[in-house]
């Protein structure tokens, strides 16, 4: 898993509240096998009309939204399944960070777990950034370090992030990564284990 320390990128506001893992990442489409290719299907009944073309007024297929890597969206962001398609899809597409009022517990643990930071705000600052990003080009820098969020404006918004999860960002370290921290107690009880 990639490590995060501080990303600064494009914010893309998407003003919709209860979004789901559904939304995110459509049924249909979670037959594949792989942790690939669900980044052009991400959101796709908004993105698409039934003819597969993209819809102008979705706000990932407007120009000045193009390559943004931060989405600032309504509360409750990741609701439904515990499908980990959904964090797959909007990190292939390119986004590192979620910004919203809140998250569901299943999407914030799978969005942990793959290296995507959700960042929660108040809803006065989140309607504050909403407002801010509408204005093409807006970029936020999300420094995870100092747990702040600022931009070239003078913008500086604390946030707090579970401090194991923190970490576990910041050195990159995935559950696979953590177990193989442990790997020579692992063999040696493997050993033991073998000779009784």
């Amino acid at each position: 898993m990639q490590p995060f320390t501080t990303h600064t990128g494009t914010v893309v506001p998407l003003d919709r509240s209860n979004v789901d893992t559904d939304q995110l990442v459509p049924k249909q489409f979670l037959k594949r096998i792989e942790r690939t290719g669900f980044g052009p299907i991400l959101f796709f009944a908004w993105r698409f009309d039934e003819a597969g073309n993209p819809l102008p007024s979705f706000p990932l297929n407007q120009p000045q939204y193009q390559g943004a890597s931060i989405l600032i969206a309504g509360p409750n962001f990741g609701s439904g399944s515990s499908r980990e398609h959904a964090v797959w899809a909007l990190q292939e597409y390119g986004f590192r960070v979620i910004i919203a009022p809140s998250f569901a517990d299943i999407f914030a643990s799978n969005a942990g777990k793959n290296g995507l930071l959700l960042i929660t705000l108040p809803a006065e600052q989140w309607q504050g950034l909403m407002t801010k990003a509408a204005s093409p080009g807006y970029q936020l820098t999300a420094d995870l370090i100092n747990c702040c969020l600022t931009d070239s404006e003078g913008l500086s918004l604390p946030f707090q992030v579970d401090e194991s999860r923190r970490q576990k960002l910041l050195q990159g370290l995935d559950e696979i990564a953590l177990t193989l921290r442990h790997v020579e107690k692992i063999q040696a009880f493997e050993e033991r284990m073998a000779t009784r």
